[in-house]
Formats: structure tokens, sequence, C-alpha cells
């Protein structure tokens, strides 16, 4: 007896199609960095600190230092900070902490500085040469 061919089954040539189609969309979306861009670059030269800036130092062992005045505890900070503050509405501060001083510190001392309204909080880094 011979049995004629009346049904394909194309589910697997559809999974095929349907893979090589998403292979394909993939291949062919451009890269955004094909764009033609300029990108600034970054200068070398320091910026000067603000004029009559305040420095706050957080050292490795949790000391805290402001203008070389060491403070036991946050809120003592906090109320020379308001009387900063009160002197001087543009009250400019930059926080200097060690490079091993846990980060929950310099967040503690980023928080005095909110609560005490200061306006120019700014964080002190060291260059990095790129070689």
């Amino acid at each position: 007896m011979h049995h004629s061919l009346t049904e394909l089954n194309i589910t697997p040539l559809l999974d095929l199609a349907f893979v090589l189609l998403v292979i394909f969309i993939i291949t062919t979306i451009p890269p955004v960095t094909d764009l033609d861009l300029k990108l600034p670059s970054a200068s070398k030269r320091l910026k000067d600190p603000p004029r009559d800036a305040n420095y706050i130092t957080v050292q490795a062992d949790g000391k805290m230092f402001l203008n070389k005045k060491e403070f036991t505890s946050t809120d003592e900070m906090l109320a020379t900070l308001i009387h900063l503050r009160e002197k001087a509405q543009d009250l400019s501060v930059i926080i200097r902490g060690d490079g091993k001083t846990k980060y929950k510190q310099i967040r503690a001392v980023l928080d005095v500085c909110q609560q005490a309204n200061v306006p120019k909080v700014n964080l002190a880094t060291e260059t990095m040469d790129r070689k």
C-alpha cells in the first residue's frame, strides 16, 4: 500500500525560522557607540578651594575635626555648624575623609551638614595620574 503525503509538519521549520529571525534582528541593530560624538575631556587643573571654606576631617579611627577642632559627637558638630551658618549664609564645607574611613562615618557627617542646612558641601579627593 502506498500512502501519499498529505500533511507536512512545519513546526520545526517555523522554530528554525524564528531563531534565525531573532539572530538577524540582534546582529543588525547598530550599537550606540557608533554615533560620532566628541566627549568632553577632564581638566587636570585643580579647582581652587572656596574662600572661607570650613574643613571637616574624618580620620580612619573615627575622630572628627571641624577646622582642626576635635568633636566627639555629631551633635556637637551640628550645633557648631548651625552657629557658623547663622554667621555666614553662604557657608561652604569640604569633607576630607581618610581612605580607610568607613563610609558610614562619612554619611553621618553628610547628614549633619544637611541638618544644619549647609548650602555648599564638597568631598575632597586626590587626583590620580593615568599612565
